[in-house]
């Protein structure tokens, strides 16, 4: 008998504080760093004026921790998530991944190391519309393999997309195309894209922004519970002060710098 998915346990709408077995509030401050950042800034240009938007950041990230980035609209928080998943570079600063300077990389190392190493999920989906849930979440291994080394590991690839598919709960959803399918439901099938590749990292920027509040929380218990069964980094952006409070540690940005961390 299969082991039942994450979905099948009680879900945790209700979050509470994350406490480990002890009691105490969980504490990752002996945990190797997986992610630091130094002196980040980062400006975008109007026409002829210059709009700064980090200022400077210093940061770290945790093996094994799940972290939420706060702040005022316009404080930088998205902007600094897209740094540090390489989707944009700084200005100035220096961005470390597993002991590796990534801020430089070129456009291919850049690539392969969102495929492979840190999986990013955002507030809408980003699923290709053509494509079923099942094939949604296949799409990132075709292109990290190419088609002809696919198709000769095809069957390992599609047990490993069902698997991470039962594992938040779409097994039902294979052959739904996006719009079969709900705000949440679009969201899990956006983690297990992220997940396929066992990745050591997740940005997750706004992932509950688009969903009503129940269904926001289900998602953050969903996260919850695959940083602990998982050992599964998290770093996530939003809004909502009371799903920040549930995470491990928080860092405040305002006015593009690092105001409580």
């Amino acid at each position: 008998m299969s082991q039942p998915s994450l979905a099948d346990q009680q879900p945790a709408v209700r979050l509470r504080p994350r406490y480990s077995a002890n009691g105490k509030h969980r504490d990752h401050s002996g945990a190797s760093t997986l992610l630091y950042a130094k002196n980040l800034v980062k400006s975008y240009r109007k026409g002829p004026i210059e709009v700064p938007v980090l200022k400077g950041v210093d940061m770290e990230v945790r093996q094994g921790e799940f972290l939420s980035i706060v702040g005022q609209s316009g404080s930088g928080k998205s902007t600094l998530l897209h740094l540090l998943g390489t989707l944009d570079a700084p200005d100035q600063g220096e961005i470390y991944f597993s002991d590796r300077r990534i801020d430089n990389l070129p456009s291919r190392g850049r690539d392969v190391l969102r495929n492979q190493h840190i999986g990013m999920i955002f507030q809408f989906y980003h699923l290709l519309p053509e494509l079923t849930t099942l094939e949604n979440v296949l799409a990132p291994r075709m292109i990290a393999h190419g088609v002809v080394r696919y198709w000769l590991e095809r069957k390992k690839h599609l047990e490993d997309a069902k698997e991470v598919l039962e594992l938040v709960g779409l097994s039902h959803r294979l052959d739904h195309r996006p719009r079969e399918l709900s705000g949440g439901e679009m969201q899990r099938a956006a983690i297990a894209r992220a997940l396929v590749a066992h990745p050591q990292l997740l940005l997750a920027d706004e992932p509950t922004g688009n969903l009503d509040q129940k269904i926001g929380r289900e998602i953050l218990a969903l996260l919850q519970r695959l940083n602990e069964s998982r050992n599964l980094t998290v770093v996530m952006v939003t809004h909502d002060q009371g799903l920040a409070r549930e995470t491990d540690r928080i860092i405040r940005l305002a006015e593009g710098r690092v105001e409580q961390a």
